[in-house]
């Protein structure tokens, strides 16, 4: 029997052991990640528009059907190990969120994780070929540096959508205009190859150098002089790429037109014709001429019904329209590039890049007070366009409309500032920069002129930039205000703390204390912020000042101020709201609390939270003591920011007969800016 037990054993011990070592087989034989030789070859295009020829949408081929990459968890490393299979040497940046627009197929990738030095896309974590939860709004795209991998040979690299004129430019041709910026007139040249080509212009009209002059940035389209260029370009040697171009005129790129490639050698094409030459009218934001700007500034900003809030850049921005002295937003029903580039052109910049949707750039607050607005494009007002009017069910503020516009090249990139590799750095440019934070170029703001500094230091003390592409937009609600508003006798010994911090006007250092009064103008402050990022404190834990007197911690010098103003601008009295306590009083209901200034917290105000300064709070007024009753405007502007620049001021109400106990009628626009 034992013998006959001790066989079975074995037996059974022998039968489990080549099942483990059959499992264990197949599993070292499966599909491992990095296995591209033994897969389906991989080929690679870029596809989308508009863009340049070394930018785009991601699309791969695999196993004989051409798909995209979800942009979840994707790197600046993926995209380098992308752009390697297109040819280019490295990557410069990537996008997310179908900014080349939707592709079509299956999400090839999700959640790619390279290294960066991989040969192969295929060689990186990924959760496998078509297992994705991604839709095609997520799409990925890459930057790609515009230079060629030594030798590479394109074999693998399908272009999409050759009917398409992804890049375009005005060439001048006049010896003054070359030095200049923005390049407002020249010759009409579309990217081809490794080079450039001209456009015939038999049959171009108006409407055509209109949607170029919108894609170069600018509203609007001016006469040009054929007859001088004629002279001049026939002694050109010429390449000539689209002919037949017949724009309608509101189209937001060439590509949407119809037009015709020419075929074969088209050095000679064009008989009859010449290239294609377009004028284009700046707006005021790049005028050249001091005189001229001014002139267009003063035609553009009286009557303005339209503004943008909330963008990171200049032509960008959630959509605001004035209706019955009051600023309210769009809703995003049926928005697209044809209304959005109505509010472009009538802004000054070109046509429009994007129609945002969702309240990409934050949510505004107040009225909405248009929806389903349908331009045709051509209309040089939104007002002009037809639109519904809104009802409280028709849509919310998380559904308001922005754009991002074509703006003109200024070269403002030229002031180079390096950060993470200075080792080609060959000479200092600037030095003693100050900026106020509104200038459009490093060079705009004061800075050594003649002696400049850190001449010979190397590298040493080069400057450097980290860049968000999102940003705080502090709104005031206005309305509480008024709501909230008084006139208020406090005596002198209840002011102590309140003078101890500056936050009363200068005379009453020269009061009787502790006996007498001052008179103070209260209200509460409702600060909203409807940006895409958490606004903070300019300055870290570290420096904060602790101010024994209230108790609290100052996080910021001042962050709001108030202002009385005669109706002429003249100020005759004024406030400061200190960051006594910077934190989410409320937020939206979907909204999380963020900060709180309690056990020395963190002090901030989180996107979709306000902060409110209740009227009854130290300092939350405005010394009127020594204000004679009469009219004024009540003006509230910001501090500083993060970034230490001032914002605008902008809010502005009327305060009327300043009688002692009340505050009669502050009322009028509650117009609402960026603080």
């Amino acid at each position: 029997m034992r013998s006959s037990s001790a066989w079975a054993w074995q037996e059974l011990l022998a039968l489990l052991c080549s099942v483990w070592l059959w499992v264990c087989a197949a599993q070292r034989s499966g599909p491992t990640p990095t296995a591209q030789s033994q897969g389906p070859k991989l080929k690679f295009r870029l596809a989308g528009y508009p863009r340049k020829h070394n930018e785009g949408r991601i699309e791969v081929f695999y196993n004989e059907e051409w798909g995209t990459i979800c942009d979840d968890d994707f790197t600046l490393a993926n995209a380098h190990v992308l752009c390697r299979h297109l040819g280019f040497v490295a990557a410069t940046g990537w996008a997310h969120s179908a900014k080349y627009g939707k592709g079509i197929g299956r999400v090839w990738l999700d959640n790619v994780n390279c290294g960066g030095s991989e040969k192969s896309i295929a060689d990186c974590k990924s959760r496998g070929w078509g297992n994705s939860d991604c839709s095609h709004e997520e799409d990925a795209g890459v930057i790609c540096k515009d230079e060629h991998i030594p030798g590479y040979v394109d074999s693998n690299v399908i272009e999409a959508e050759q009917n398409q004129v992804e890049e375009l430019r005005l060439r001048p041709v006049v010896s003054g205009a070359r030095k200049r910026l923005p390049v407002t007139e020249g010759v009409v040249e579309v990217r081809y190859k490794e080079g450039w080509a001209q456009i015939c212009d038999e049959g171009w009209n108006p409407k055509n150098s209109r949607v170029v002059c919108g894609m170069m940035g600018f509203p609007a389209e001016k006469k040009v002089n054929r007859n001088f260029y004629k002279l001049y370009l026939e002694r050109q040697q010429l390449s000539y790429r689209l002919h037949s171009v017949a724009c309608m005129g509101n189209e937001v790129h060439i590509s949407m037109c119809p037009f015709e490639f020419y075929k074969g050698n088209a050095t000679v094409a064009c008989k009859g014709g010449m290239p294609a030459v377009v004028s284009c009218m700046p707006g005021p934001l790049f005028t050249t001429g001091r005189s001229l700007k001014k002139k267009q500034q003063r035609q553009h900003q009286p009557g303005q019904r339209v503004r943008l809030k909330g963008g990171a850049k200049a032509g960008e921005g959630r959509v605001e329209v004035l209706k019955n002295s009051e600023w309210g937003t769009v809703c995003d029903d049926r928005w697209n590039l044809l209304t959005a580039s109505v509010v472009c052109r009538e802004l000054g910049f070109g046509s429009a890049k994007e129609a945002l949707t969702g309240a990409r750039m934050g949510q505004g607050m107040g009225p909405i007070h248009m929806n389903e607005v349908q331009c045709t494009g051509s209309e040089k007002l939104l007002w002009s366009c037809p639109y519904k009017n809104i009802t409280a069910e028709d849509c919310k503020h998380s559904e308001d409309a922005g754009v991002r516009c074509n703006i003109p090249y200024m070269g403002y990139e030229t002031t180079e500032t390096w950060y993470w590799d200075a080792s080609n750095v060959t000479e200092m440019v600037l030095s003693g920069v100050r900026c106020a934070g509104h200038e459009m170029a490093l060079s705009h703001c004061h800075h050594h002129r003649n002696s400049l500094n850190c001449k010979r230091t190397g590298t040493r003390f080069a400057a450097g930039v980290i860049c968000s592409e999102t940003a705080s937009d502090l709104l005031l609600h206005a309305p509480l205000v008024q709501e909230t508003a008084y006139i208020e006798d406090r005596p002198l010994h209840m002011l102590y703390c309140a003078a101890e911090e500056n936050c009363l006007s200068s005379t009453a250092r020269n009061a009787n204390w502790p006996y007498g009064h001052r008179r103070l103008l209260r209200f509460s402050s409702q600060i909203h912020n409807n940006g895409r990022a958490d606004f903070r404190p300019k300055a870290g834990r570290h420096s904060w000042v602790w101010h024994e007197c209230h108790r609290h911690y100052h996080s910021m010098d001042i962050f709001t101020h108030y202002d009385l103003l005669t109706p002429n601008g003249t100020k005759v009295a004024e406030g400061h709201k200190a960051s006594f306590c910077l934190e989410d009083t409320e937020c939206q209901e979907d909204v999380a609390k963020r900060y709180e200034c309690a056990n020395f917290g963190e002090q901030g105000i989180t996107v979709g939270c306000w902060d409110l300064y209740r009227h009854d709070i130290d300092c939350q007024w405005i010394d009127i003591t020594d204000v004679q009753p009469g009219n004024y405007i009540l003006q509230v502007c910001g501090g500083r920011t993060e970034a230490a620049a001032p914002s605008p001021c902008g809010h502005k109400m009327q305060e009327h007969d300043s009688h002692p106990g009340k505050a009669s009628g502050v009322h009028g626009p509650a117009a609402s800016s960026q603080d």
